[in-house]
């Protein structure tokens, strides 16, 4: 790898120990074997290169949870359990990694004050959306057994975004009472049980 991978990667590893707020470029230069000018060389700024970390660190997930997927296709078992399996997972995830989920939310406060930034993380919110509808819904299979159009696959792909979200920060901020996966599963059982009949 040359000194632009290796400040990225030593950036990610940053990450996920000391999160965004706290990783200094001396803490970069470190975990890279880089220097502090190949920072502003390659990247403008620490704030640059930590930004680039965050995305490069959210694409790995979206490899790993498609990586899962794939895997999981292979098990047999009811939707249920599938997300059951998928957001055990997740929160997997969360508790190895709390530097770095820590860091998507001080993004979005970057975000607020840099339009750059902002397209950026609003392309990765779409792209979520985009993976939990692939990971977690078939449009084929819906229950009329006919396929329904983008606008809900899209919402149904939001309404996930959404709850991966609210799950990250419930993990975050109070992980002794944070849902589980079997917790997330029993509850979306129950909601869509009450649904149905109404």
């Amino acid at each position: 790898m040359g000194h632009r991978e290796d400040l990225l990667a030593g950036a990610v590893r940053c990450l996920r120990e000391k999160g965004y707020a706290r990783t200094t470029a001396r803490d970069i230069v470190a975990a890279s074997g880089a220097n502090l000018a190949s920072i502003g060389y390659h990247y403008g700024s620490t704030q640059a290169l930590l930004n680039a970390a965050v995305f490069q660190a959210m694409e790995d997930f979206g490899a790993e949870i498609d990586q899962v997927m794939r895997a999981d296709a292979d098990l047999a078992g009811p939707t249920a359990e599938r997300f059951e399996r998928f957001w055990a997972h997740v929160i997997d995830s969360f508790r190895a990694n709390p530097g770095l989920w820590q860091a998507t939310f001080e993004m979005f406060s970057v975000a607020q004050h840099d339009s750059d930034i902002r397209a950026a993380v609003a392309e990765g919110i779409e792209g979520g959306r985009a993976l939990w509808a692939h990971a977690l819904y078939d449009p084929e299979a819906d229950a009329a057994g006919q396929g329904v159009g983008q606008a809900v696959t899209r919402a149904v792909g939001s309404f996930y975004q959404a709850l991966f979200s609210g799950v990250l920060v419930q993990w975050l901020i109070d992980p002794d009472r944070a849902p589980s996966a079997a917790d997330l599963a029993a509850a979306l059982r129950a909601i869509t049980t009450q649904l149905c009949e109404d």
